[in-house]
C-alpha cells in the first residue's frame, strides 16, 4: 500500500465495515451516529447478492427471517422466499429507512489500525479487568484504509467505534488439503470452488458444465434432514451422529426441488468417504481406491470466516481473536471482551441470523447511548466460557457458534440487560405456547 495516493484523514464517530444483511441492519440501529458503511462491492447484500445459485432459497418460512419493524409485504406466504425477494425485500428495508445514504460502494477495506488505549490486554494478561469504560468517548480508536475499485487513492477514516460486519461466508474459500502429486495439478480437467461458481452468470455456467461428469466434494448438505423423512439410508447418507447435533450446531438445510428425484433418475450421484481423496488425471481417487471420472471438480468446502478477519485486524487483536478452543468468544454474540470499541455482528449462528443480527444492533445501539454498561472483562470472559460449555455438550460442532439451543435465553438475557421486559408476548397463555419470531421484538419505547 506504500505506493498508493494517500489523502486527508476522515473523522467520524461510528464505522461499519459490510452492508450485507448484518450491516444493514447495525446502520439502522445506529443511524443517529451517521455511521460510515464501506461496502467492496457495488451492492447491498452480502452472500445473498455474491454467493448465491439460481436455485438458493431461504432456509426458513419468510416471518421467520424478518425485521421486527419492517415485516414482509406477504408474510403468511408458507413458501420459502428466493434469494431474489430477499434482496428485494433488504432493498426495500434500506430505502424506508433511508439507510443507504450511509453506504460507500465499491469502497474496500484494506487495513485497520489501532490508535486508542490498549484496552484490558498488555503482553496477553488482562491489565484492566474493569473494562473498557464508555464506548464513545470522542476520542478515536480506530483508522481505517479504504481503497475503490480501479483506484490507486487510499483514503483514510478515524472512528471512535468501529462495527465489523463482513461475515463469516464468502470471499476467502477454504481448500482442502491433498497428499503430493494429487492437487488439482494432477487432475486434466477444470477444478473450481463453489465460491467463484455461484459468481459465474447463467451462460457461463451452463457452458461450464454442459455434458460434462460433476462432482461436488466433501459437502455435508444433506446429512441433516431427518432420517424418516428422507430416503437417505437408500443412499448411504445417515449421518453417524444424532440430528440434534446437526440442529445444535445450525447445519440444518432444505433440499432443492427434486433433488431426490433427480437421484432416482441417475443424475445426482453419492459417494461417502473420510476427509481422504485426492485427484488423479481423469478425475477423483478415494481412500478404498475406488475412482470417480468428471471433467469438472466443484468443491464445497465451506469458507475461511475467521481467517479472513484475522487478515484485517492488527495485532496483537489478530492473535485474540480465537481463544484457545479455536472459538470467537463474543460476550452477547457481539463484544470480544479483549478489543476495544469493537463489535463483531453476524459471526453468532442461530436459527434466524437475521433475527440475531437485529436483536444484537438494538442492544449494541444502546450500549453506545449509554443505556447501559458492559460487565468487567473477567465476567464476559466467564459468560463466554459458560455458553460453550453449553454448546460442546449438545454437538461437536461447538466451533460454529450456534445458539440455537438456546436462541430464547440468549434473547432474554439481551433484553434484561437493555432494561426490556424478558417476556415479550401480551399474555403468559402466548408467552408459553406460541413460537417467538421478530414481531415480538419491537422497540418498548417509541423515542427508541
Amino acid at each position: 500500500m506504500a505506493n498508493n495516493k494517500q489523502s486527508s484523514l476522515l473523522v467520524s464517530k461510528v464505522g461499519i465495515i459490510g452492508a450485507g444483511i448484518s450491516g444493514i441492519a447495525a446502520a439502522k440501529q445506529l443511524r443517529r451516529h451517521n455511521p460510515v458503511v464501506f461496502e467492496a462491492s457495488e451492492s447491498i447484500g452480502g452472500v445473498w447478492k455474491h454467493c448465491s445459485y439460481k436455485s438458493t432459497r431461504l432456509q426458513t418460512p419468510r416471518y421467520d427471517y424478518e425485521f421486527s419493524d419492517y415485516p414482509w409485504p406477504e408474510r403468511d406466504n408458507s413458501s420459502f422466499p428466493s434469494h431474489v425477494e430477499i434482496l428485494d425485500y433488504l432493498h426495500a428495508y434500506a430505502k424506508h429507512f433511508d439507510v443507504l445514504k450511509y453506504v460507500k460502494f465499491n469502497s474496500k477495506v484494506v487495513e485497520i489500525r489501532f490508535t486508542g488505549d490498549q484496552g484490558p490486554m498488555v503482553s496477553g494478561e488482562i491489565d484492566d479487568p474493569e473494562g473498557f469504560g464508555l464506548p464513545l468517548t470522542g476520542r478515536t480508536s480506530w483508522e481505517v484504509a479504504v481503497q475503490g475499485n480501479n483506484c490507486e487513492t487510499v483514503q483514510r477514516y478515524a472512528f471512535e467505534y468501529l462495527v465489523v460486519c463482513i461475515g463469516k461466508y464468502g470471499d476467502l474459500p477454504r481448500m482442502p488439503s491433498f497428499p503430493s502429486h494429487g492437487g488439482p495439478d494432477s487432475f486434466n480437467g477444470k477444478v473450481l470452488h463453489s465460491l467463484h461458481y455461484c459468481k459465474l452468470d447463467k451462460e457461463a455456467s451452463s457452458d461450464l458444465l454442459k455434458g460434462k461428469k460433476v462432482r461436488k466434494a466433501v459437502s455435508k448438505f444433506i446429512e441433516s434432514y431427518l432420517e424418516w423423512k428422507l430416503p437417505l439410508k437408500k443412499y448411504g447418507l445417515k449421518p453417524d451422529h444424532p440430528f440434534e447435533e446437526d440442529y445444535a450446531s445450525c447445519q440444518m438445510a432444505i433440499l432443492p426441488e427434486k433433488f431426490f428425484s433427480e437421484a432416482d433418475q441417475g443424475r445426482i450421484m453419492f459417494k461417502r468417504t473420510s476427509s481422504r481423496w485426492w485427484f488423479w488425471s481423469g478425475g477423483v481417487e478415494f481412500e478404498d481406491k475406488t475412482k470417480l471420472e468428471a471433467d469438472v471438480v466443484v468443491l464445497a468446502t465451506g469458507f475461511e470466516g475467521k481467517k479472513k478477519l484475522k487478515s484485517l485486524l492488527p495485532e496483537p487483536f489478530s492473535s485474540l481473536l480465537e481463544d484457545s478452543s479455536g472459538v470467537m468468544p463474543l460476550y452477547r454474540g457481539t463484544i470480544h471482551p479483549l478489543i476495544p470499541n469493537m463489535a463483531f455482528v453476524g459471526y453468532l449462528e442461530s436459527v434466524s441470523n437475521l433475527h440475531s443480527a437485529e436483536l444484537r444492533c438494538k442492544w449494541l445501539s444502546r450500549l453506545l447511548d449509554n443505556k447501559f454498561k458492559l460487565p468487567k472483562v473477567n465476567k464476559m470472559l466467564e459468560q463466554t466460557r459458560e455458553e460453550m460449555e453449553v454448546m460442546k455438550k449438545t454437538t461437536r460442532f461447538y466451533k460454529r457458534h450456534c445458539i440455537s439451543t438456546f436462541s430464547i435465553n440468549h434473547s432474554d438475557e439481551i433484553c434484561e440487560e437493555m432494561g426490556w421486559r424478558s417476556w415479550r408476548k401480551k399474555s403468559w397463555i402466548s408467552e408459553i405456547f406460541s413460537p417467538y419470531n421478530n414481531q415480538d421484538y419491537v422497540e418498548e419505547n417509541k423515542e427508541d
